[in-house]
């Protein structure tokens, strides 16, 4: 059976930059079709990535307060873990943001289609599902299918031995012995949740430090912290495999030929990235172009094609969903005439959800040095915070980067205790083009974490109070 359908616009894939997408598009006035492949709302995002993650490390930094305070005798009690109920808890999470979105298309009424979607012209797509083959003829096409994740060419079988971030998420087991390679967000949030659950963790990283991207300074508060339960380790490889028994032993050593180790793990979660769903929508068919996998856009989210578009992971790093929802948002709003509209990377936040959590946005310190930029950071350590103090995150820094002839806020980074909800203050600092006083003359609240950022601000100056200053 064929089903002919005319709309205005399609949007092929409903995860954050999706459906964010299609309900811009339908605000603004526009027919609008969403083709999800999968029989639940959310990509990945919602059913297998930041939701259900964030969940998880949810009650794992519960889980590990409750330890703290017990072994500081301030509470009593035996606890003990229900992963079914974690799960259940979970579970109805994500399925409670489902139907929210559900509900959303349902007001906007947005067409939903189930199925795989491959372009037969620059107007035209076939969708096939398991009972009808759809044919539709639109006038714009926002293409948003996301990214799935890397596999190691080192585990060329399939074995229950070996899981990705989505096998992780699942809950399916809490292995004695797990071993994670990538020490970048996925792993480290993976391995916050797990040892917080009962596993003992090794991380392997061939980079000489967690979180490449970030600043050395700051990404090694973070290795420190955690190294103390988490086994990490860095400038290593694996150099050998061997899956017998349902264990893997694992050959690793150090790039510098030393320290060979074989260790057994239970389980190994590979986590070494994610890569673009570009190659089962048949865009070579219409002559997209692509750059190692990512489809290529302009600065309006438009490919070579003048009338398809394409937003989220499959435009390439960061691979981030509060992105992804930018750049429908824009790709909608271009649709609709408002050519003004432009996607600047420049200022795109980064957290890592660990406990302590790291969150940085703008210009990096490394990013600074590349750049030739004459910069000056300005550093406000927690242990000089009153609500860290109390919060019992004092190993905590605040970290503001400022361009040293203008004073202005370019770059900001901060580890601790709700770092990514603080981080929104020095992002607005750098969009609205602060300079130092403008941050630092702004009253914070006292006693909060928030104030870190003032504080920082004051450092730069020489006019704080609650360190030693040595300026007058």
């Amino acid at each position: 059976m064929n089903n002919f359908i005319k709309t205005q616009i399609v949007v092929i894939g409903s995860g954050p930059a999706g459906y964010s997408a299609a309900f811009r598009c339908s605000d603004l006035g526009f027919q609008t079709i969403i083709i999800e492949r999968y029989s639940n709302l959310g990509g990945v995002c919602l059913n297998v990535g930041c939701i259900p993650s964030k969940s998880l490390l949810y009650i794992s930094k519960i889980l590990e307060e409750i330890k703290i305070f017990s072994k500081n005798h301030i509470i009593s009690c035996k606890f003990k873990k229900d992963i079914n109920k974690i799960k259940e808890w979970k579970n109805n999470i994500i399925k409670k943001i489902n139907e929210g979105i559900l509900n959303l298309s349902k007001i906007r009424k947005i067409k939903i289609i189930n199925g795989i979607a491959k372009f037969l012209n620059i107007n035209t797509l076939i969708v096939k599902n398991k009972k009808i083959l759809y044919k539709i003829y639109f006038d714009f096409a926002i293409i948003a299918t996301g990214s799935r994740p890397i596999k190691l060419s080192l585990f060329k079988k399939k074995t229950s031995v070996i899981w990705d971030s989505n096998d992780a998420l699942k809950l399916i087991e809490i292995p004695k012995k797990l071993l994670i390679i990538g020490g970048g967000i996925i792993g480290l949030e993976m391995s916050y949740i797990y040892n917080s659950l009962g596993s003992k963790v090794d991380i392997i990283e061939t980079n000489e430090q967690i979180i490449p991207e970030a600043d050395k300074d700051i990404a090694n508060i973070l290795y420190k912290i955690m190294n103390k339960k988490i086994n990490i380790m860095l400038n290593s490889i694996i150099i050998k495999t061997k899956i017998e028994d349902n264990f893997a032993y694992i050959t690793i050593k150090n790039k510098n030929n030393i320290n060979i180790k074989i260790k057994k793990y239970n389980k190994i979660l590979v986590a070494i990235g994610r890569k673009p769903n570009t190659d089962n929508i048949n865009i070579e068919n219409i002559n997209i172009k692509k750059k190692n996998g990512f489809i290529i856009v302009d600065k309006q989210l438009k490919t070579n094609i003048n009338n398809i578009f394409a937003i989220g992971d499959i435009t390439g790093q960061p691979m981030l969903a509060h992105k992804a929802i930018h750049e429908g948002h824009i790709a909608a709003s271009v649709i609709s005439g408002k050519n003004y509209m432009i996607f600047e990377k420049k200022n795109i936040p980064s957290v890592v959800y660990t406990d302590p959590e790291i969150a940085w946005v703008g210009i990096t310190e490394k990013k600074a040095i590349i750049k030739k930029i004459n910069y000056k950071i300005a550093i406000f350590p927690w242990f000089a915070s009153g609500r860290a103090i109390i919060s019992g995150c004092t190993e905590g820094v605040t970290k503001l980067i400022f361009n040293k002839k203008t004073n202005k806020i370019i770059g900001g980074a901060i580890i601790g205790t709700h770092g990514g909800e603080l981080l929104g203050e020095i992002n607005l600092a750098i969009e609205m083009g602060c300079d130092v006083e403008d941050i630092a003359f702004t009253m914070h609240a006292h006693p909060t974490l928030n104030e870190s950022i003032g504080l920082a601000a004051e450092v730069y100056l020489g006019t704080i109070t609650d360190l030693t200053n040595n300026k007058t």
